[in-house]
């Protein structure tokens, strides 16, 4: 879920979001649904994490760096 939402994902959620509201939802459908958002979350996480490090590597100057100043 860190890109954009496959149809078939989008129709799942709909179905599952219709199935609360009914009060129908089964408890395999709502772990396959916690499953499918962790697994969305965790990849997002790993993204953000590894932007964070390329950020932080063209900020930080490397010691030669630091010593040609001198």
């Amino acid at each position: 879920m860190s890109g954009p939402v496959s149809l078939e994902l989008q129709i799942k959620l709909a179905e599952w979001r219709r199935k609360c509201a009914d009060n129908t939802i089964t408890l395999e459908e709502m772990k396959e649904a916690v499953a499918l958002y962790r697994q969305g979350r965790m990849a997002a996480a790993q993204s953000s994490a590894t932007a964070k490090r390329k950020t932080a590597r063209a900020v930080i100057p490397s010691a030669d760096e630091l010593l040609d100043e001198i």
